[in-house]
């Protein structure tokens, strides 16, 4: 029996980047990512401040996250199999060989989590 598992994938794309990555994101890689993977959606910045708590904030000194995205995989071994298939594929390949900015990523991370029942 395999166990779901969601991967919540945020990235910080560099403000002066921002405005052409949002365009190649709506139009091409959203799209893509969403018609190949089971994507449960791909949200970008709103431009509302962040609300930042706790005992001990930090906030990176890229500051907030301005794209997530999430997907559901059957399994961790299930991503850790499909996930170069699908970043090497001649698809993907050409949809990232249209990124206007591919440098322009200041910090990347990844969540993996299980559903509270």
């Amino acid at each position: 029996m395999s166990k779901l598992i969601y991967e919540i994938r945020d990235y910080t794309i560099a403000m002066k980047d921002f405005p052409a990555y949002k365009v190649w994101a709506e139009q091409k890689a959203g799209p893509w990512l969403k018609a190949n993977l089971d994507v449960l959606d791909f949200w970008m910045d709103a431009g509302i401040p962040a609300e930042v708590g706790g005992s001990d904030p930090q906030v990176s000194k890229h500051g907030q996250a301005n794209v997530c995205w999430i997907i559901r995989w059957e399994s961790f071994e299930a991503r850790q199999q499909r996930w170069p298939e699908w970043t090497q594929s001649e698809e993907w390949q050409a949809v990232w060989a249209e990124h206007p900015c591919p440098d322009a990523y200041l910090h990347m991370n990844a969540r993996f989590m299980s559903a509270v029942a």
